[in-house]
């Protein structure tokens, strides 16, 4: 008997149209042998769609038809299963009513990937593919990323984190600290992926201007010292935390001094734009020597490891030729664009055994976590009336 697995895809994120094409890419290449998939398209404010129209990448050319011809939803607990409601049921028609057993997120940035939607699922008892609330939520925060790295013994460029409203309060003292970092620096958005805010500046009133830019996208920022002479490696891991495994590394090709959010979705020689991150110009396997592709894949694991990854990430990575190629680690991506497949086909890995084994890790989690005990059988408030704090009168 098939199980019924749910695709979640879209959300209110600057990354909503990128986790479209990346979730397609997926359902068109899952095997669907032992399971149903049913596509769940979640709109800029929020909403729950499904229907066959959302599989189809066509019909996002206009939402608003696509809308229109599919089934508002929303997730119910009910009993020990989780379904997939009608909200307005119509007349004379039975309303949609669908059991789903497991989850698979395809989102990217903030409101989906950094644990937001993971801990929807959670509440709700509703088994997931891909990385936990905690790795989520880290891994979405670059200031938190960067210090869990240092605690682990991970090599991180130097860099200042602040709060915008403390930049606004206090501009001098945060410029002094970054300034000694020394120029040209990096500006970054706390917590958005796909190269969204960030921009290099190169001098005082470069980085104010880039400082503000940012702002417009997070509360909390990141500057760090830059990499002049860089290259950018990349590398992706699969697993759990308990065996886990690196694919190849690639190199990808920039416009400019910084990988852009065009770089990543809007070039690619002459590929389609649907083809998200696979359209990327880049070099795979990156032409990197074989010691250095050895470093960088044991640091990976160390990478997904320390965060309690699972799933699928890719990991970014800053090399510094101009000292003997050493390697920083940037950025990790908890839901990678298009599920970084094109790694792990470089590595002999076609999608759909990473997909399979992207949901094995999921399923695996879940019966792990169902060995543990999370209550108590028993209802202290049978026990008598209990003041404002708990003690009881």
């Amino acid at each position: 008997m098939k199980w019924n697995l749910g695709v979640f895809f879209g959300g209110a994120s600057v990354e909503h149209e990128v986790s479209v094409i990346s979730a397609l890419q997926a359902i068109a290449n899952m095997k669907g042998d032992t399971y149903e998939i049913h596509g769940i398209y979640i709109t800029k404010d929020g909403r729950f769609f499904t229907g066959e129209g959302v599989k189809d990448i066509k019909n996002y050319k206009d939402i608003p038809a696509l809308l229109q011809n599919s089934t508002q939803v929303t997730l119910v607990k009910d009993g020990g299963q989780v379904k997939l409601v009608e909200l307005r049921p119509k007349r004379f028609r039975k309303p949609l009513e669908q059991v789903i057993d497991f989850a698979f997120p395809i989102v990217h940035g903030t409101n989906c990937e950094d644990g937001s939607l993971q801990g929807y699922f959670e509440v709700l008892g509703l088994p997931y593919a891909g990385c936990d609330v905690v790795s989520s939520a880290v891994g979405m925060d670059k200031v938190l990323f960067k210090q869990v790295m240092q605690q682990n013994g991970l090599p991180v460029v130097d860099g200042v984190a602040f709060y915008a409203r403390e930049f606004a309060v206090s501009p001098d003292a945060i410029i002094e600290k970054i300034e000694a970092l020394g120029y040209p620096v990096i500006v970054k958005p706390a917590n958005l992926g796909s190269s969204v805010g960030i921009a290099k500046a190169d001098n005082r009133a470069a980085l104010i201007e880039k400082i503000n830019l940012a702002a417009s996208f997070a509360p909390k920022l990141l500057v760090e010292k830059a990499v002049t002479e860089l290259r950018e490696i990349n590398c992706s891991v699969v697993g759990d935390a308990a065996n886990c495994k690196a694919s190849v590394c690639e190199e990808p090709v920039m416009s400019d001094e910084i990988l852009s959010y065009s770089d990543k979705y809007q070039r690619g020689s002459g590929k389609s734009k649907s083809s998200g991150m696979a359209s990327l110009d880049r070099i795979i396997p990156a032409p990197i020597s074989e010691e250095k592709r050895d470093e960088i894949c044991t640091l990976s694991c160390k990478v997904f490891k320390a965060l309690g990854c699972n799933g699928v990430v890719r990991i970014d990575y800053l090399m510094d030729t101009d000292d003997n190629d050493k390697v920083y680690v940037n950025e990790i991506n908890t839901i990678p664009g298009s599920l970084a497949f094109y790694l792990w086909e470089a590595a002999g890995v076609k999608y759909p055994d990473l997909l399979e084994e992207i949901i094995a890790c999921g399923r695996k989690r879940q019966r792990e976590k169902e060995q543990l005990m999370f209550t108590y059988d028993t209802n202290i408030l049978e026990g008598g009336s209990f003041g404002a704090k708990g003690s009881k009168k």
